[in-house]
């Protein structure tokens, strides 16, 4: 074990100081959230009962009105962030601007009780159903406010916190029952969609080219040989090689879900511990594909061209580059016996559709055979040269 792991640091390391594999681990992946996720939409996930993140640029004080608004915006699901700069409020994809008080009145809920007109901007970064969703949501919470206080001018009421919520708890004359129709399947778009087949696909594009290629250059330089003439037993050289690509897997996995969620607003639904476990799967089916690879290949060029069109190849038919939901049904039934498409489910149930943890289970395992299988076939046709 002490051999493997010493030949694993020294493979990662000499990994992470390569040019392209900084460019391919951790520049692309993000350029093509961006660029493809606002393309399709924008937007984090939604998994069930998600909240979703609502910038508020507004003074600190402005009056009991601007909390009823706040309250409202929470009943919508919006988690609300606080700014006081365009600094601070521009990370953020949704934003809701509340104007200064007209000219002589100390708060915005002063100003609107005098009857001067309030203009509410909200601005979000890209569209499609998820944009359309948050117009819905916005003008529900401000003229569900509007409405409270139509009500209490009607009723000549002076205007109150405790008016406001003693109208609140008055019974209603109408009532709305709403009861899913059965299970929820509002299709991945934006946001939701990209990053997670952006990292299921770059995982498996980085270990078949920068993975499998340094492996072929240690072959084709006699360096495996000169491995194969230490004590090193021929299990701890492999399972070193293996080591040293899984962490290479992990580390790019991890910094694409954190910088999904912190510039692109990502939303991971309610089970986060098993989407990682489901990545963590797929990185270790990758790693033992790289190092199988690796014995096939006899040039650099060899394996760049397998890595590359079969990286693609499996992308797409799996559902990376669209929901697979979208596609002719021969290409739906393929994606069942296809890596990607196991990955692509499971991270699409728990993210989008809301399915618990539980769901991903028969993907796991799935995931994780196919890891042990490739990985033990990997060191039966290991080469040295």
């Amino acid at each position: 074990m002490k051999s493997a792991w010493f030949i694993a640091t020294r493979d990662l390391l000499y990994s992470l100081k390569q040019k392209e594999t900084i460019l391919w681990v951790f520049l692309m992946p993000c350029v093509f959230f961006y660029f493809i996720g606002t393309v399709t939409g924008g937007g984090g996930g939604t998994g069930a009962a998600s909240v979703t993140v609502l910038a508020v640029h507004a003074p600190a004080e402005n009056g009991f009105l601007q909390d009823e608004l706040f309250e409202a915006l929470e009943a919508e699901d919006y988690k609300i962030v606080r700014v006081e700069t365009e600094a601070e409020i521009e990370p953020y994809i949704r934003r809701l601007y509340l104007p200064p008080p007209a000219e002589g009145y100390a708060t915005l809920t002063e100003s609107m009780l005098a009857g001067n007109q309030v203009l509410l901007r909200f601005v979000r970064k890209g569209g499609g159903n998820k944009a359309n969703l948050d117009s819905v949501r916005l003008n529900r919470a401000v003229y569900g406010l509007l409405a409270d206080l139509v009500v209490l001018d009607s009723e000549g009421t002076e205007f109150s916190p405790a008016a406001l919520v003693e109208l609140d708890e008055r019974p209603r004359s109408l009532t709305l029952n709403v009861k899913p129709a059965g299970e929820r399947r509002e299709l991945p778009s934006g946001y939701s969609q990209t990053i997670p087949g952006t990292m299921v696909m770059f995982t498996l594009l980085v270990l078949l080219t920068s993975g499998s290629i340094l492996l072929v250059i240690e072959r084709n330089r006699g360096l495996l040989r000169r491995l194969a003439s230490t004590p090193i037993s021929r299990g701890s050289i492999v399972f070193g090689k293996w080591i040293g690509k899984m962490a290479l897997a992990l580390i790019q996995i991890t910094f694409a879900m954190l910088a999904g969620t912190l510039f692109f607003g990502m939303d991971w639904g309610d089970s986060l511990p098993m989407v990682f476990l489901v990545l963590v799967a797929w990185a270790a089916f990758c790693t033992s594909a790289a190092v199988l690879m690796a014995n096939f290949a006899r040039t650099e060029s060899q394996m760049a061209g397998i890595g590359v069109v079969s990286s693609m190849a499996l992308a797409a038919l799996g559902g990376c580059w669209w929901p697979i939901e979208i596609t002719p049904a021969w290409m739906q039934s393929l994606a069942n016996y296809l890596p990607t498409g196991w990955v692509m489910n499971a991270l699409h149930g728990l993210i989008n559709f809301g399915h618990g943890p539980s769901s991903a289970l028969g993907e796991v395992a799935a995931l994780v055979i196919g890891a042990l299988l490739l990985g033990a076939l990997a060191a039966r046709r290991f080469r040295y040269q």
